[in-house]
């Protein structure tokens, strides 16, 4: 090592506090050093060649050696099973035994050196597409003009009254003003509320608006796989909600009764966009006959032929866009959504809006995908984001200064 190296070394120790980072590596190069300085000598391989020609070759102390090292080497999760080995006897099958361990050690160093390059390589993505953004802002300057124009459209809705259901026909379970009821007089508008929207508004695109945010179009592909798979929930949630009403708690507390009414909308879901009045015909149909069958087999009263009717009715009705307790479902899945980006996933999940109890795994997954998704973007594109909303959020009204990954 230079002189300069030392120089720093001293300057580290002498400071206030001081500074341990350069003492700790080289520790960790000394410590590094003495074991391969150990394990060369102890398994010199001219050596052993020697008395394994003279028959003096002591399997036994090297396998103990071996298993030692690799006590003090391996991951904690490996301890288990190198204690195992220790207990082998028979010389062939504890040097496969080794082998074995070795090759899971070698894989959990594979995985601890990725995990440990992960945020340096998401790092440099960042900035290698910032960079190849910028330069073709540079070249066209009004880039960013669709991008603007979404975000507008996200400050106005957020000002904007929703509408409610008015009709409340389909379930007396279910109340038909939106779970995110808006208030006359709304709160204060920040970068990241309307920026949530933002990206709520994306799982509502319009497929003919070409107008798509440029900051967004490396994403737009998965963003449409995330606004089926929201919409799919939206159908299969409404399904288990009318059936709940009709099902009794005792029955629909059952979680294989639950988990077969799932089976059976998910696996009619594939025919929905297509035709949705006759897949909701045939779930109906299914899904009557499954809590039909289950009454009876857990000794409960049977459906009259009113309830049955009104039953299916309740399903079919939910091919209709404007179905009351579909529109409900779907509100608050985006509700929940939001909340993901602001509070995180696994806070979002401690308190589930009503009637998406039922898919909550489903939720989760969905939730950590768009909120990976829309993280990254903001990773990336969050100073753009920030220059567009100071124009939007009048001062005086803006609760933040720029634009923070959620």
């Amino acid at each position: 090592m230079h002189n300069a190296f030392w120089d720093h070394l001293k300057e580290q120790l002498s400071a206030t506090p001081p500074d341990f980072s350069c003492a700790l590596e080289l520790l960790k190069e000394i410590k590094e050093s003495r074991l391969q300085s150990e394990i060369e000598e102890a398994l010199d391989t001219e050596l052993l060649r020697r008395e394994a020609e003279h028959g003096a070759l002591n399997v036994p102390l090297l396998s103990k050696y071996i298993l030692d090292m690799m006590t003090l080497l391996c991951a904690p999760v490996r301890d288990e099973a190198v204690q195992k080995l220790e207990s082998i006897t028979d010389p062939v099958l504890l040097l496969r035994g080794i082998f074995q361990v070795l090759g899971l050690m070698k894989m959990d160093m594979v995985n601890y050196t990725i995990q440990s390059l992960q945020p340096h390589l998401q790092e440099h993505s960042i900035q290698h597409e910032r960079a190849t953004f910028q330069e073709l802002l540079n070249k066209q300057p009004s880039l960013l003009d669709h991008t603007t124009k979404w975000l507008t459209q996200a400050a106005a809705d957020l000002t904007t009254p929703l509408p409610t259901c008015l009709d409340a026909s389909d379930s007396a379970t279910v109340a038909c003003s939106s779970p995110n009821e808006a208030v006359s007089s709304p709160e204060p508008l920040s970068p990241t509320m309307v920026l949530s929207q933002g990206f709520l508004n994306l799982l509502l695109w319009d497929p003919a608006n070409e107008e798509f945010p440029e900051t967004l179009l490396m994403d737009r592909t998965q963003l449409q796989e995330l606004e089926s798979q929201l919409h799919q929930l939206t159908i299969l949630a409404s399904v288990l909600l009318v059936a709940s009403s009709f099902s009794g708690s005792v029955l629909f507390g059952s979680p294989r009764f639950v988990d077969e009414l799932k089976r059976i909308t998910k696996h009619l879901m594939v025919e929905f966009d297509s035709r949705p009045e006759e897949a909701m015909r045939t779930v109906s149909e299914q899904v009557s006959q499954e809590i039909h069958q289950s009454l009876k087999k857990m000794g409960l009263a049977a459906l009259s032929s009113d309830n049955t009717a009104s039953l299916m009715g309740q399903l079919q009705n939910i091919a209709k866009k404007e179905n009351c307790v579909r529109s409900v479902i779907d509100q608050r899945i985006h509700l929940f959504l939001k909340c993901c980006l602001v509070l995180g996933v696994q806070r979002s999940l401690l308190d589930l809006p009503g009637g998406l109890t039922v898919i909550e795994a489903e939720l989760a997954e969905l939730g950590q995908k768009f909120v990976s998704l829309t993280h990254h973007n903001q990773k990336v594109f969050g100073p753009y984001y920030t220059e567009i909303l100071k124009t939007l959020i009048p001062p005086a009204q803006a609760l933040e200064t720029e634009v923070e990954s959620l």
